[in-house]
């Protein structure tokens, strides 16, 4: 037993099985050899405390097991200094192995020159024995010169090739690049499984290279360690190389490039045991047809992450507390030529750069995903992003949805600020703090989020879709009968019948609220079965507090219940199976959006319909709920339309099969409008109408009073719609006048109260007029057409002194002469007036036609 520290100081040399265990400390330290050099002889530590094996010590056993709480093996690739292992036999009787290579160590202090080879390879084993590992290589100069020289720690052929040894230069100054080899020996009993490479460490740019020459293996290089005072600088995996780090917690972190190029492979933790945690931090990552797994959880800060024809592949096991890897790449984030970054775990990828997903193939996947933070993220054609998995494992961390639920989840409306990926929150798709969202691919989840976004954009190649994601029983569950008929789900509408030789089902009830919708579509069928049917999932953008700046839609934005004929019908030879089940198609999903403006373009389609039900008697699942809650609508003179609509948008229920019904119409709606505002996009009233209410429907746009509008007028339109009476109108020619639409002379007449007073005031003013006229003609004109004197007669008896004194026949001639002045001065009057009312139409009979 041991409980306190024990250190081996000396040379040991066993002659039996030895086993140790205890609560204390085991060291061996420098240069100490603990052998037990007897065939099948096995070593036992099992201890509590901690585990030291010294620089250049040695364990040699047939059996070496190892329990403790930290164990710490000297780091040998930076200073190798140990021997090659030799290479095992295919016969208990020969001994066919390859011998393991020897070390080599130089350290000159001014110039090296090598023309020949520098060789500690490993021995071959032939075609009956295992080929020898590569033993170790020191160079240390100021200057080297190869020419067509050779270094070499390569592990040996054999039956099966032996691993690779170790190299290190230290040189300042060099001619040209020395060619050194440290790949695994060559496989004849499997030749796609060669030894596993060795290390290359290059003091002078701190670099380490693991490179297998294009020998394909199965066999990983361990990495044990890395060092932190000096960071190494660079990592190099190449060649079919693969490089393992197997601990259950470690930190790799390098001051410049890890590269994986051509079929590298750099793994972490145990496949069997996905616990543990890994940091991986360096300036940049760059895969090249190559592949990174990950046994548990991955912390990854970079500041570029390039990927071509690679894969990153994170299996977090069943284990809650290491479920969440997160990715960091502040700068620069590329997966080009079909390129995978997959998670069965929770998957947090974020940055302050460009996410950009160039092309087919490229993937980013994760039962729940969270990206964030990122300027601009933007998914090419053909490339994938999608939470949950399509085809998880039974072992894969699924997400919960909020099926039996009926109240809305907070989160939902009121997201957290901090976009962490949090497995208690109901999203399994979330893009939090993006500026700018392209979308040519896809994007595909049960509970799919956009938050805190300033623009989306989906490309006519585009689809972003919850179909067919959400729950597979649900509040609007369709139902079944014994003999497997199944009704449609329900959801914004009621679930259509299921019949079958007149056996009938009722369809899934509807439920949720069309004004603020947030729940996921019903399913229908035996959620037992595989034949069961989902409906959709919920899309949302946005949130209460920030509201999407604008949503542009040339493709597809869809949250459709599950249709038969997509999943079962197409997949299994459903018709020949009587004893099969007939489930009803899923009811559509949610599509909630917080926004300020969209388009939609002629080729998009916003759509949650419901699926179609089973040709042998499945009723149509109902139609879902899309919701537009517009936020700050404008009205009065800064009014803009919000919506540009040339698309398509629709939430019908999906068909019946044979005698089964459709399933009901789901609902489309908007938030209420502002007064003078009406409809699902709050567009102005039609004209010739007011609405002085907020609401949305269309009977609250009321007809203006008709008395209001004077009769050469018509309605005019006026920005922001009409919020109150009188409505708005203009004059119907140029000739008439605001507001009552007269002309001049109607606008004086009115002015002096109507056709009829005016009339009266003006015949009273001509008949004055006359008068006056009358007067003065007889006081001015009259005169001068008063016969002069009759002329005196030759022999007249009148007596002239009298003037005054005329006859009677004067008198009378004058009398006859102002009469018939008279009569022509009235008929002149009155000729004046009757042509004055004719020409300018102010005659009572005609004012009152008009």
């Amino acid at each position: 037993s041991l409980d306190s520290t024990c250190k081996i100081v000396a040379d040991l040399n066993l002659t039996r099985d030895v086993y140790i265990a205890g609560k204390g400390n085991f060291y061996i330290l420098p240069g100490v050899r603990f052998h037990c050099p007897i065939l099948g002889c096995s070593i036992t530590l099992n201890i509590s405390g901690n585990f030291s094996l010294g620089e250049n010590s040695t364990i040699v056993a047939g059996t070496f097991e190892l329990a403790a709480y930290n164990a710490s093996f000297f780091n040998g690739s930076a200073n190798p200094s140990s021997y090659g292992s030799k290479g095992g036999s295919t016969s208990k009787e020969v001994d066919y192995g390859g011998g393991g290579g020897g070390r080599v160590r130089m350290d000159i202090k001014e110039f090296l020159d090598v023309n020949g080879s520098l060789l500690a390879e490993g021995g071959d084993g032939g075609s009956k024995g295992g080929g020898g590992s590569g033993g170790s290589v020191y160079i240390k100069a100021h200057k080297i010169r190869t020419g067509g020289g050779r270094i070499s720690a390569s592990g040996g052929n054999g039956f099966a090739g032996g691993g690779g040894g170790r190299v290190a230069v230290d040189v300042f100054s060099r001619h040209d690049e020395p060619t050194i080899y440290v790949h695994g020996g060559i496989s004849r009993g499997c030749s796609k499984n060669a030894g596993a490479a060795g290390t290359l460490y290059d003091a002078v740019p701190r670099s380490l290279n693991v490179n297998n020459y294009n020998l394909s293996t199965d066999t990983e290089t361990l990495l044990l360690e890395f060092p932190y005072q000096p960071l190494w600088t660079n990592v190099y995996i190449r060649n079919c190389a693969r490089a393992s780090v197997p601990l259950l917690w470690s930190r790799v972190q390098v001051q410049g490039q890890i590269s994986l190029l051509c079929g590298g492979v750099l793994s972490f933790g145990l496949a069997h045991y996905a616990t543990s945690e890994f940091e991986l931090l360096a300036e940049e990552l760059l895969m090249s047809d190559s592949i990174i797994k990950v046994y548990g959880a991955l912390r990854m800060t970079v500041k570029i992450f390039l990927m071509w024809n690679s894969k990153m592949l994170i299996d977090g096991g069943e284990d809650s507390t290491v479920a969440t890897s997160w990715l960091e790449a502040s700068n620069l984030v590329v997966l080009k030529e079909s390129s995978v970054i997959q998670s069965n775990a929770n998957l947090g990828v974020h940055g302050q750069g460009l996410l950009n997903l160039s092309g087919s193939g490229d993937k980013i996947q994760a039962q729940r995903l969270v990206l964030s933070l990122f300027y601009s993220i933007h998914v090419g054609p053909g490339s994938v992003l999608r939470g949950p998995l399509e085809d998880a494992s039974s072992y894969a961390i699924t997400p919960k949805l909020y099926c039996e639920l009926q109240d809305c989840p907070i989160e939902l409306l009121h997201p957290p600020e901090d976009c962490n990926v949090n497995s208690s929150l109901s999203f399994t798709l979330q893009i939090c703090r993006v500026e700018d969202i392209t979308v040519e691919g896809l994007i595909k989840g049960s509970v799919v989020h956009f938050h805190r976004a300033r623009t989306i954009s989906v490309q006519s190649s585009g689809i972003i879709s919850a179909s067919g994601m959400g729950c597979i029983g649900g509040v609007g569950k369709g139902n079944f009968l014994d003999n497997g008929i199944g009704s449609g789900g329900g959801h914004g509408g009621k679930g259509g019948l299921g019949c079958y030789n007149s056996s009938c089902v009722g369809g899934g009830n509807s439920y949720g609220n069309s004004k603020l919708p947030c729940e996921l579509g019903s399913g229908s069928g035996n959620e037992s079965s595989a034949d069961s049917i989902a409906g959709g999932g919920i899309i949302v953008m946005g949130s209460v507090e920030h509201p999407l700046s604008s949503l542009s839609v040339e493709g597809s934005v869809r949250a459709d219940g599950e249709g038969f004929a997509e999943t079962v019908w197409q997949y299994k030879n459903f018709l020949s199976n009587v004893s099969s089940i007939a489930p009803g198609g899923g009811s559509g999903g949610t599509v909630l959006l917080f926004l300020h403006t969209m388009t939609l373009g002629e080729s998009a389609i916003l759509s949650s319909v419901g699926g179609y039900g089973s040709p042998k008697g499945g009723g149509g699942g109902g139609g879902g709920r899309i919701h537009f809650h517009w936020s700050n609508i404008p009205t009065g003179d800064v009014y803009q339309p919000i919506a540009r609509v040339k698309g398509s948008i629709y939430a019908r229920g999906g068909l019946g099969r044979d005698e089964s019904g459709s399933g009901e119409n789901g609902t489309v709606t908007g938030k209420a409008c502002p007064k003078g505002l009406y409809g699902t996009f709050c567009v102005e009233c039609p004209v010739g109408t007011y609405k002085n209410v907020s609401g949305s429907d269309s009977s609250l746009c009321q007809p203006c009073p008709a008395w209001e509008l004077p009769h050469r007028a018509i309605y005019i339109a006026v920005r922001g719609g009409i919020a109150e009476t009188p409505c708005p109108y203009k004059c119907i020619s140029d000739r008439y006048h605001m507001p009552n639409c007269y002309t001049a002379l109607e606008e004086l007449i009115y002015t002096f109260g109507g056709p009829w007073l005016f009339c009266l005031l003006l015949v009273g003013l001509l008949i004055l007029l006359a008068l006056v006229l009358s007067v003065a003609r007889m006081k001015f004109v009259g005169v001068d057409e008063l016969p002069g004197p009759a002329p005196t007669q030759h022999g007249s008896q009148i007596d002239h002194s009298f003037p005054f004194l005329e006859s009677l026949n004067e008198v009378m001639y004058w009398k006859r002469t102002e009469l018939r002045n008279h009569r022509v001065m009235c008929t002149e009057c009155i000729l004046w007036v009757l042509i004055l009312s004719v020409n300018l139409g102010i005659c009572p009979t005609r004012l009152q036609k008009k």
